[in-house]
This record gives C-alpha cells, sequence and structure tokens, in this order.
C-alpha cells in the first residue's frame, strides 16, 4: 500500500517555474515507478512525465518536454516535478500516482495508487 501527497502548487504568471512534490508512505515505494498526470476543466486526464524507481529512465509529454522535469529521492520517498516558463495551457489539477508495472507509459485507469491533487494556475 502507497499513500501519496502533493505539495507546491499554486498561481503563478507566465514564464514562472513551480516546483510540485509528490511525498509517499510505504516502506517499498522505491520499487514503485512514479508519474505525474493533469487534467484541466473538461478535459481528460494526461500523463505529463514519468520516471522509473530508480530514477533511471524517464518520460514526458510532448507538450512538456525541456520545460519539465521529473526526478526522485528514494531516500525521502519524494518525487519532484520541476516546471520552467509555464504557460497558460498548463493550468490543471496535477495528480501524482504510483504503480509496480514496468512501462512508463500507460494511460490513468493502469496506474494504481493516487494522490489528491494539487492546482496549478498559470496567469497570462
Amino acid at each position: 500500500q502507497v499513500q501519496l501527497v502533493e505539495s507546491g502548487g499554486g498561481l503563478v504568471q507566465a514564464g514562472g517555474s513551480l516546483r510540485l512534490s509528490c511525498a509517499a508512505s510505504g516502506r517499498t515505494f522505491s520499487m514503485y515507478k512514479v508519474g505525474w498526470f493533469r487534467q484541466a476543466p473538461g478535459k481528460e486526464r494526461e500523463l505529463v512525465a514519468a520516471i522509473t524507481w530508480s530514477g533511471g529512465s524517464s518520460t514526458y509529454a510532448d507538450a512538456v518536454k525541456g520545460r519539465f522535469t521529473i526526478s526522485r529521492d528514494n531516500s525521502k520517498n519524494t518525487v519532484y516535478l520541476q516546471m520552467i516558463s509555464l504557460k497558460p495551457d498548463d493550468t490543471a489539477v496535477y495528480f501524482c500516482t504510483a504503480d509496480r508495472s514496468s512501462s512508463l507509459i500507460e494511460p490513468a485507469p493502469r496506474w494504481d495508487y493516487w494522490g489528491q491533487g494539487t492546482q496549478v494556475t498559470v496567469s497570462s
């Protein structure tokens, strides 16, 4: 069982930066891949970035490549999403999720554990 708690969201102007954190409980968290999804009003939940259990591999949605960086510190049971050059289109609720399977790119229903989400709002 893994519990996830996101933090770090907020209101920022376009071009600004935020760092989201996902704190996890559970001694086996280091065995889970972790992803960040986002969901804007009226839109489907989409994968933004994901990272393997070791942190050795990651993947990004095309819309955020070069602007977002996912990383993890297994000694702290925490995963981060550094976001720079934010755009109004990045406005959404951001969710942290974890799963034991090996594939990084999976749709939302395939991920086992979810946090409650944190709101990111980018003003123009």
